[in-house]
């Protein structure tokens, strides 16, 4: 299965992003409303989730960055697994449940689509999205994503869960002559 384009940029002045400091990550932990949620987000996480667990996994990722909704901070992701020139993998997405389905997602993705193609030049754009996520599964689909696989994986009580492994191709422009 071919990977979609991107949408087209919407602009919505609701929202900008920006990168997360380190004072962002007590907001951002308290986000998930269960720990079910938490295990969307960060699955090698402990519920419930603190500011340290999120800090430490920011360490060892790139672009980690926070939606913001005037100055309060609605929503996080960051971007793990970057092969130089292959690919990077979009992570620890959440967004608070008064904000879902009002753009701060959507304003969130794509700068981290941008973030992805700009600044870490790759052509795909990956996710890991669990089955157990129909919400998060048809909200990547209509951003783009397509499924290219699937991964067997441990749910957070044991039980084996499927994750949907989902891609975009990412435009690049050429290199000037």
């Amino acid at each position: 299965m071919e990977a979609k384009s991107p949408p087209k940029e919407e602009s919505n002045p609701m929202y900008a992003c920006r990168t997360a400091k380190p004072e962002d990550f007590p907001i951002v932990a308290a986000l998930p409303q269960s720990e079910e949620e938490a295990f969307f987000m960060f699955p090698a996480g402990t519920y419930p989730l603190d500011a340290e667990q999120l800090r430490e996994a920011a360490r060892t990722r790139r672009c980690p960055t926070v939606v913001v909704k005037g100055q309060d901070v609605v929503g996080y992701a960051n971007l793990y697994g970057f092969e130089e020139g292959r690919q990077a993998f979009l992570g620890n997405v959440i967004v608070a449940a008064d904000q879902r389905g009002t753009g701060a997602a959507r304003h969130l993705i794509a700068a981290m689509i941008e973030a992805a193609r700009i600044e870490l030049n790759v052509p795909v754009l990956r996710l890991v999205c669990h089955h157990t996520n129909p919400r998060a599964l048809l909200f990547y689909d209509k951003m783009g994503f397509a499924p290219y696989g699937i991964k067997r994986m441990t749910g957070r009580r044991g039980e084996t869960i499927v994750g949907i492994l989902m891609e975009m191709k990412l435009g690049h422009s050429p290199e000037p002559a």
